[in-house]
């Protein structure tokens, strides 16, 4: 497992399967997470288990101890978390972990109008914040073990039209074992969507390479 280079501290929204998992890498490599929840009374017994170092408190405690914010949440609870606690982001930089899915004909697609990215998508409902499209394509049950026992063998894909925050982002992706792989901007992330060529897939860099072309590049 690395240890950064860089401790900061960084809140987690959310506090299931996809939360737990991050937020227990970056503990792991050094970082301090704060979990954000609706019920932190009844979560903060489930996350002893991280080692007793995982903070859980409120969503909006957990947004205003830190200057990154990864939001994973069910893609049904976003509307709601973002009418109530949106202003609480601005000038953050949000990784957005989030799906909007549906189901057609025996796949998964994206909810959204065709042609809207769901990070596109996060970036018009959070016009003041820093938006990172990340950790959204791999399957929860294997973010963990593949970024803790595989450090940097297999690849997390990006996406951001905000150069600093994708950097930032980046370096967090490579704390928690995974190597990032730059798809470009928010309008260009359609690959790690539901229904897209990457989602719900595991790759290494190279192989994830192969799969959405030349234009993507390991940071």
């Amino acid at each position: 497992m690395p240890k950064t280079v860089a401790p900061r501290t960084v809140a987690v929204i959310g506090t299931g399967k996809i939360g737990q998992a991050i937020g227990r890498l970056w503990l792991e490599s050094g970082h301090a997470v704060v979990f954000g929840s609706r019920s932190p009374d009844l979560r903060e017994a489930e996350l002893r288990g991280l080692g007793g170092r995982a903070v859980v408190v409120t969503q909006a405690e957990a947004m205003a101890a830190a200057e990154v914010v990864l939001l994973a949440v069910p893609g049904e609870a976003v509307e709601a978390l973002l009418d109530e606690l949106g202003p609480g982001l601005a000038g953050k930089v949000v990784i957005d972990a989030t799906n909007r899915l549906t189901y057609v004909e025996g796949r998964w697609a994206s909810a959204l109008e065709p042609g809207l990215t769901e990070g596109r998508w996060m970036a018009r409902r959070l016009p003041d914040s820093r938006v990172v499209r990340a950790f959204s394509h791999v399957p929860d049950e294997l973010l963990w073990t593949r970024g803790a026992l595989q450090s940097h063998y297999w690849a997390i894909a990006i996406a951001a039209d905000d150069a600093e925050a994708k950097q930032t982002v980046a370096a967090l992706v490579r704390d928690s074992g995974w190597t990032p792989v730059d798809l470009g901007g928010l309008d260009d992330s359609a690959a790690l969507d539901p229904g897209g060529a990457v989602f719900h897939l595991f790759y290494t860099p190279t192989e994830m390479r192969d799969v959405i072309g030349a234009s993507a590049a390991v940071l």
